[in-house]
């Protein structure tokens, strides 16, 4: 594997090599001094055209964690936002000696399309409506460590299915992973296709969130995106919680060691009750530390090279 693109670019022998080493990384965490050597003298770039607060901190972290010389780019401070192509402009970038780009595009396909572009590795960190690979590894990692392995597990992802990477992501890596998948979304907010596509994939999916949230062993709960919303996809706030939002009512019909995802940031009050938010299952901070640890392993894997095997 040269970069991580999508989780097509994975086997299941090659995440579970990723989780095993991010459960040793994770112990970093704990340390007083939070530093492993693994990738001294390398220097990773995070190039971020979309604004993101949670996903390119926990890069960077994880970044500087190892070692590496890390820097931070956003589009509003790039040659792109005076009118450089994007080509040029990541082509400018690794000529001075970029070992990584970690890059978060608001078009589909950014992240390929670069990676046939410059030598470095490319990790995809968000690319459009089409693939959070990262994310999708975090999750699987956070809910490995809750559940054991997946096998046979159901998850219930819920929420705006049309607009989220992390679906399309948390779909090819949870069924991989053998993960039984229920996906809930309004009719507005169900992906097209969904019938042909869950049938090839291997997931169900559904309108009505009570009648398959007590057979979950976790639920995923996904943000409503209202930024990539032209609107008219539900008719109000009220109305979408009271049809899909994880609310307190539905918290009590959920197993009482269900984990409860979210990838953030969070609507509370929307899509999630703050009651469900704070219970004592919702592993949301557990995501946010395992990102970490979970990207410190692909970095060290993609990096380090043959000296991580």
């Amino acid at each position: 594997m040269k970069h991580l693109l999508s989780i097509d670019d994975l086997t299941v022998d090659d995440m579970t090599t990723i989780f095993d080493t991010a459960a040793e990384m994770h112990d970093v965490q704990r340390r007083e001094v939070k530093k492993l050597p693994a990738l001294r003298g390398r220097t990773i770039i995070n190039l971020f055209f979309e604004d993101s607060t949670r996903t390119r901190s926990s890069f960077e972290i994880a970044g500087k964690w190892l070692s590496a010389d890390t820097v931070n780019i956003t589009g509003k401070g790039s040659s792109a936002s005076k009118g450089e192509s994007l080509r040029d402009t990541v082509r400018t970038i690794c000529a001075m000696g970029v070992d990584a780009l970690v890059m978060r595009h608001s078009a589909s396909g950014a992240a390929l399309q670069v990676s046939q572009w410059v030598d470095a590795v490319v990790i995809n960190a968000g690319d459009g409506t089409h693939e959070h690979p990262s994310q999708a590894l975090l999750d699987a990692y956070t809910l490995r460590q809750r559940l054991g392995s997946l096998e046979g597990k159901h998850v219930v992802m819920v929420g705006d299915l049309t607009h989220s990477r992390v679906f399309r992501s948390n779909v090819k890596s949870l069924t991989k992973l053998g993960a039984r998948l229920t996906v809930v979304a309004p009719p507005t907010l169900m992906p097209s296709g969904i019938d042909a596509w869950s049938k090839e994939a291997g997931f169900a999916a559904s309108y009505d969130l009570d009648e398959v949230l007590p057979d979950a062993d976790a639920v995923m709960m996904l943000r409503v995106q209202r930024e990539r919303m032209a609107g008219g996809y539900f008719p109000s706030s009220r109305e979408y919680t009271v049809g899909y939002g994880l609310t307190r009512d539905r918290l009590a019909t959920l197993k009482p060691d269900a984990p409860i995802c979210h990838p953030g940031p969070m609507n509370r009050g929307l899509e999630i009750a703050a009651d469900a938010a704070d219970a004592a299952q919702s592993v949301v901070l557990d995501q946010v530390s395992a990102g970490v640890a979970v990207r410190m392993s692909v970095l060290y894997h993609l990096l380090a090279g043959e000296e991580a095997q």
